[in-house]
């Protein structure tokens, strides 16, 4: 990354240059990232190609001032990362279902970051609602966070009976994805994020999200038409948008994203 462009990422999340790589300033980093770069996958249905290059993250991110999902969001933020100084490395996932059935490989990217004080922090802005905060990546006990009681825990055998070491990243007792400690490389995840983006059987290409975090701890969230609001403490306020002028009006004013038509799901003739 240029100088401009990690001050660009710093303005987009209005966060200033910080002085060193600390273990403070990531856990700031992290909850503005949250707060201001949206959980979205407008892309899928807009027809727009997803490409996994630190380029394209970086000026969708900071050009075009969109969101993403975990490969794009956790790509771009990763090389913010780095630029800043700290020890990035990216990491493999696979989502655990309603079912508590593992997704595809590369299924998620998460990142393990570093820090000057020698601390080692678990980084996820791509998962939609998750920790606000980096989790400790050598402790195993109950973590408290805003969104929750996370724990990260030694991985049981997979379907096939085999323990490789993997991690699992759980809140309030439920797994919600298994990770790989071998790090990889941004290309390494091509295939999943080509998988979520054409399959029909993907999640992303039958649905329309876009998600943030608020400045209260709340989120809001667009799916398709309907707006949801929820408050720090859990309650919520739903109604569905009865115009385009209303959606596109949300978008702008609510995610900062300017679009010149409704996206709608495009998941019929997709290849799988």
């Amino acid at each position: 990354m240029t100088s401009a462009q990690i001050d660009a990422y710093l303005r987009r999340l209005g966060s200033a240059r910080p002085r060193q790589p600390t273990s403070e300033v990531l856990r700031e980093l992290h909850v503005s990232h949250l707060r201001t770069v949206p959980f979205e996958n407008l892309s899928v249905h807009l027809g727009e190609e997803v490409t996994l290059e630190e380029e394209r993250l970086l000026d969708k991110v900071t050009g075009a001032r969109r969101g993403g999902f975990c490969y794009e969001l956790n790509g771009a933020f990763g090389a913010l990362l780095t630029a800043l100084g700290y020890q990035v490395e990216l990491l493999a996932g696979r989502v655990y279902d309603g079912e508590g059935r593992l997704g595809i490989p590369y299924d998620h990217l998460a990142l393990r970051v570093r820090t000057v004080e020698g601390d080692t922090w678990l980084a996820d802005v791509g998962f939609g609602a998750h920790s606000h905060y980096p989790l400790a990546c050598a402790e195993r006990g109950e973590q408290d966070d805003p969104g929750g009681r996370f724990r990260v825990a030694e991985a049981g055998p997979d379907s096939a009976g085999a323990c490789g070491g993997d991690l699992d990243v759980l809140v309030d007792g439920k797994a919600q994805y298994r990770l790989e400690t071998r790090p990889r490389a941004l290309g390494d995840f091509a295939a999943g994020a080509w998988w979520h983006s054409t399959s029909p059987t993907s999640h992303f290409t039958r649905s329309l999200i876009c998600s943030r975090l608020t400045g209260d701890g709340g989120r809001i969230t667009l799916s398709g038409r309907r707006l949801k609001s929820t408050a720090s403490d859990g309650t919520q306020e739903t109604r569905e948008l009865e115009t385009d002028e209303e959606v596109l009006a949300v978008y702008r004013d609510r995610f900062g994203i300017e679009l010149s038509r409704v996206p709608t799901v495009r998941s019929r003739g997709l290849a799988g």
